[in-house]
């Protein structure tokens, strides 16, 4: 690996430098090559054995400068001060074949001066769920932080029971989150607020170093990626599941799934995460989170918007009134486009709403009724019509949105090649990722994973031998609870 390691080169407060913790015996469950050719790395003539040494932390390769990151954050509305990478240590950067500045990451490699009395380590149950839905949401073309390695450590880490040790390797844009700069702002750290946001406009935003105010336009920047990505997330129906401040990317890529799933049947509020027992993170709040996020970020950067205090705080609130202005624009476009409507026009968000609220009525699939009604765009609308309890119901809202696709110049096959571009046949379902846990934590069996990361590469394709990760699940298949892999 030809690592550039800037990160390692800011003031010390950073991070905290640490190598992993060696484990007892790695085995390589998944290597992505494609993308360690995308990131420049030479792999070719190293076995598994040797990937699993360097993805498990037990061989650190040279000139990886080995770092927990610091930052602090709001969890579930409460302020924590000092967060950090307590089970994360960032190896180094790598620039990939585009040019682009890369980090790769090991989680649940061992402690770090951050990890509050915790073990370091992670289960296996939650590395093969990041690295599952990660590369999902990758297929998707939703930005995310994306999956290099997994390997088995041969030891077991103790929760509520044992369970079989995993680290996993990400890559991401970077892993600077809101939470960075609350760190900084919390100890009236203005000369290291500067720095990180130099950095920040230099690695993601060079654009804004332009601007009349570059720390502004930074602010600016970052709530228009958070906007356009809450969105993408609400169009298929994911939940993240624990928004708090340190788990949102600077960068604009979705990190850290822990308690996170795809909804199936549609409800706007509904909760998987085990620890959100008030909905706080529910699909429909999502939006309202990242505004709330970006409003704590916005109080970190008061000192740099202008030295007038009054004029720094309108600069702030003018950002957040723009995401709230932005938001139900973006939002509608996308629905308009899930629906095949290319145009706009009046009644369009109430043609939405009427679906919406009749997917909820009847508890039908929310992948499920995009992608029929794909179908019902071609002349062919009984799949759709049969995921409803009341026909009469579907039928009319049916007949109103085919006299609104009748106003577009496409034809009915040319809408439903444009809907099935977006609206997905295969997610990754939380009932087929506990099968697949299950399968690999009690019988140390990894093809339905491997079979999984197959079908959720393809998620627009309907394709016989994936017919089985397009249904909804069984009654009895039903996950109401996803748990996080600290």
């Amino acid at each position: 690996m030809r690592f550039d390691n800037s990160y390692a080169r800011l003031p010390e407060r950073f991070s905290a430098a640490v190598l992993p913790t060696p484990v007892k015996a790695p085995q390589l469950i998944a290597f992505n090559r494609p993308l360690a050719e995308e990131l420049g790395l030479d792999v070719d003539g190293i076995d598994d054995e040797r990937l699993a040494a360097i993805f498990s932390g037990n061989a650190v390769p040279q000139g990886a400068e080995p770092l927990a990151m610091a930052y602090a954050g709001h969890q579930f509305g409460n302020f924590v001060p000092q967060l950090g990478d307590g089970r994360a240590i960032l190896l180094g950067e790598v620039i990939d074949a585009q040019g682009r500045r890369r980090d790769i990451q090991l989680k649940g490699s061992g402690p770090t001066r951050f990890s509050r009395r915790g073990d370091g380590r992670a289960a296996l149950g939650p590395v093969l769920r990041e690295y599952i839905v990660s590369e999902a949401m990758y297929a998707l073309g939703i930005p995310a932080t994306r999956a290099l390695a997994a390997v088995t450590t041969g030891e077991r880490v103790q929760r509520e029971i044992g369970l079989p040790g995993g680290v996993f390797t990400r890559v991401a844009a970077s892993h600077i989150r809101v939470g960075t700069f609350q760190f900084f702002a919390a100890r009236e750290d203005t000369d290291a607020l500067k720095a990180l946001s130099d950095y920040v406009i230099d690695r993601h935003y060079p654009e804004a170093r332009q601007a009349e105010k570059p720390y502004l336009a930074m602010l600016q920047a970052i709530a228009e990626r958070q906007c356009d990505l809450i969105c993408r997330w609400l169009m298929v129906g994911f939940i993240h599941g624990v928004m708090n401040t340190d788990n949102m990317a600077v960068s604009g890529e979705t990190i850290d799934f822990g308690p996170c799933a795809f909804m199936d049947e549609y409800h706007p509020n509904k909760v998987f995460s085990s620890i959100d027992a008030q909905g706080r993170y529910a699909y429909n709040n999502q939006p309202g989170i990242a505004q709330w996020n970006i409003a704590r970020l916005a109080e970190c950067l008061i000192p740099l918007l202008d030295e007038d205090q009054d004029k720094a705080v309108d600069f702030a609130n003018g950002v957040l009134a723009d995401f709230a202005k932005a938001f139900p624009k973006r939002w509608i476009s996308g629905m308009r486009a899930k629906l095949g409507l290319q145009t706009e026009a009046e009644g369009d968000e109430q043609l939405v709403q009427d679906l919406l609220a009749l997917m909820q009525r009847s508890e039908v699939d929310y992948t499920l009724t995009f992608r029929r009604l794909c179908d019902a765009a071609e002349g062919n609308a009984e799949p759709f019509r049969g995921l409803f309890i009341d026909l009469a119901a579907a039928d009319e809202w049916l007949e109103r949105w085919n006299a609104r696709a009748a106003q577009e110049r496409s034809s009915g096959k040319e809408r439903a090649d444009a809907m099935r571009t977006i609206n997905p046949a295969i997610i990754p379902r939380n009932h087929r990722i506990e099968e697949v846990i299950s399968a690999a934590v009690e019988d140390s069996d990894f093809e339905p994973f491997h079979e999984m990361l197959k079908a959720t590469a393809r998620p627009f394709e309907e394709l016989p031998e994936f017919s089985v990760y397009m249904q909804a699940p069984m009654n009895h298949e039903r996950v109401f609870r996803t748990f996080c892999g600290t």
